[in-house]
């Protein structure tokens, strides 16, 4: 089996030695997305809805890319810095899983890179 490295044009760059997503067989799994703005390198200011939104438009970026939409995702990985947000954080993100949601799975961490109050990872089939 070959895999193939994701780097899309119009994604937040990588803040450390990772590519964005990485094709295996019918799979496509992506790096933990944080919030930062693609156009400026920034952390998304505000709440935890307006980060999580932020990090999922990250994630649509790379499954365009590959030509998926989140109807592909299979998996995802919710980390979280206080889950005391989580219903918060849950209303955003069903608003972008609204039929057929994947699996999950989701934990509180004491940090995230950049000072992030979530990061999202995903799995993806094609």
């Amino acid at each position: 089996m070959t895999k193939t490295i994701i780097r899309p044009a119009g994604a937040a760059p990588a803040v450390g030695p990772y590519s964005h997503g990485v094709r295996a067989g019918g799979l496509l799994f992506c790096a933990g997305q944080i919030p930062v703005d693609p156009a400026t390198g920034q952390l998304t200011a505000g709440d935890i809805r307006a980060q999580t939104e932020r990090v999922l438009q990250n994630v649509n970026i790379i499954l365009q890319d590959q030509g998926l939409t989140m109807a592909h995702v299979v998996k995802t990985t919710v980390f979280m810095t206080n889950l005391a947000e989580f219903a918060a954080m849950n209303e955003v993100y069903g608003g972008h899983f609204r039929k057929d949601p994947p699996a999950r799975s989701t934990v509180q961490v004491a940090a995230l890179p950049r000072g992030a109050n979530v990061e999202i990872e995903v799995i993806a089939h094609y």
